[in-house]
């Protein structure tokens, strides 16, 4: 079986988002509530994971990834809320 890598979306208290990968969205999730995740994360508390989408490489979900910081907010939005 075949490790999964995840890309994600994080709402934060500033009503911003944060995206990220890894391979287990629960336990990164709980480390950026803990402020030990990320600098951004650190900065601006996360509320809620909004979104998540799996892959079956690391390399994929990290082109992911980067596609994604790289969207306008409308368009972040609308893969989000679609």
């Amino acid at each position: 079986m075949s490790k999964k890598f995840y890309v994600y979306i994080i709402l934060t208290e500033r009503n911003t988002f944060y995206c990220g990968y890894t391979d287990d969205v629960q336990k990164r999730y709980n480390l950026h509530v803990k402020g030990l995740g990320a600098k951004y994360t650190r900065a601006n508390k996360p509320v809620k994971l909004l979104w998540q989408k799996e892959f079956d490489s690391k390399i994929n979900a990290q082109k992911e990834e980067y596609r994604i910081k790289h969207l306008t907010r409308k368009q972040k939005e609308k893969l989000i809320f679609s």
